[in-house]
């Protein structure tokens, strides 16, 4: 039962087996808090589960099937009631059993024969504490929610502008919007099979490999700048066009410093994306560019970005050159061990072959992707004979 009270009071679980112990505590109480009896373990585990949950249990020991400590060890072990104070109100006044009750989570322990004012004093005393705990407690979950709600807002911006910055490339390049997201795929592979790798393990972190996957698309972001005759030209490019189209990784490093500028800051989750559009086109034995650098000088993300745009370019469709199978790329990347391709990474890719087909059929160009990308080309081709 409860007293019919202000439903703003506190409420004080009362738990005894004595009829006349629960009516002596209930007169004390009544007009202070609004007061719940039960006169058993069982009930009072029921009603502290319950809907209206109380705010502090007053708990006697000595009772029959269920004492007092196996009801605050069950109310301390349940995430629901655990935070409820419980003040242990019992004729058992040895320092043992005062220590066994505080051990098990009890904020207090009184003895009876009890002393009203003693007793009023501390239940105001103890709500007192637990209202700021809650309080506290209402604040940190408030925080934590917002830090979530925050830290989700910041990853999708990060995801739009990654994505929107990928797009703006893809509408002027000579590939699908499919070669991007292959490439995304092949990268985490690589990524997650070399993360125990001793040479990469201290690097590749689950958040090292989630920023690859985002940044990664962002690969070939420099040929916004490459003009559309060479950009899209259906043959191969003349000596002094390749050397044009070498710009592009020079362009994409300078584009994205460029938005970082617009910002007035350095973005941290743009740091690989410009590794990868700068480094993408260097080989292992220095023999690429646009800065020739040799082995480890190369960024490890670049060597990653290297492995998935070469194996992609191979086996897929261009207005310019059919597809190669799996098995013909395999063979060309496979001469490129050492030379091209940094070995372990090449290792990882080899170890990685069923896949990397997986991805390249999931992702496949359909025949309405090339025609769409054979349409821009001779668009380019017909404004640049005006």
């Amino acid at each position: 039962m409860m007293s019919e009270l202000d439903p703003a009071l506190p409420i004080v679980l009362v738990v005894d087996d004595t009829p006349d112990n629960l009516a002596l505590m209930s007169r004390l109480l009544r007009g202070l808090y609004r007061v719940k009896v039960a006169n058993s373990g069982a009930r009072a585990l029921q009603i502290a589960r319950g809907t209206e949950a109380p705010d502090l249990i007053l708990l006697d020991v000595m009772m029959p099937e269920m004492n007092g400590y196996d009801v605050c060890r069950q109310l301390k072990a349940d995430l629901a009631t655990r935070d409820i104070p419980v003040i242990f109100l019992t004729a058992r006044s040895d320092l043992e059993d005062e220590q066994v009750g505080l051990e098990l989570g009890a904020v207090d322990y009184i003895a009876k024969p009890i002393s009203p004012p003693i007793v009023l004093a501390r239940i105001k005393a103890h709500l007192a504490v637990k209202a700021n705990a809650d309080f506290l407690r209402d604040q940190n979950d408030y925080l934590e929610r917002e830090i979530q709600r925050r830290t989700r807002d910041a990853q999708a911006i990060q995801d739009v502008t990654i994505m929107a910055m990928a797009s703006l490339a893809e509408t002027r390049d000579n590939e699908t919007g499919n070669h991007i997201r292959r490439t995304q795929y092949y990268v985490k592979l690589l990524a997650e099979q070399l993360c125990d790798h001793p040479r990469f393990k201290h690097w590749l972190t689950p958040a090292t490999i989630d920023l690859l996957f985002k940044s990664a698309p962002l690969h070939d972001i420099g040929k916004v700048g490459i003009p559309d005759h060479i950009l899209l030209k259906p043959g191969r490019l003349t000596p002094e066009e390749f050397e044009i189209m070498k710009t592009h990784t020079t362009l994409g490093l300078e584009t994205i410093e460029n938005a970082e500028r617009q910002l007035g800051m350095k973005v941290d989750f743009l740091y690989y994306a410009k590794e990868i559009a700068y480094g993408h086109q260097e080989k292992w034995d220095g023999s690429g560019y646009p800065q020739g650098l040799v082995g480890e000088d190369i960024p490890p993300s670049a060597r990653l970005m290297a492995v998935a745009d070469v194996y992609d370019a191979l086996i897929s469709r261009r207005v310019y050159k059919p597809s190669m199978s799996h098995d013909a790329a395999r063979e060309i990347m496979v001469k490129g061990r050492g030379t091209h391709f940094d070995p372990d990474v090449l290792d990882a890719f080899l170890q990685l072959e069923t896949e990397f087909r997986k991805v390249a059929d999931r992702f496949r160009d359909s025949d309405a992707d090339m025609d769409a990308v054979r349409a821009r080309v001779e668009a380019a081709q017909e404004n640049s004979l005006r």
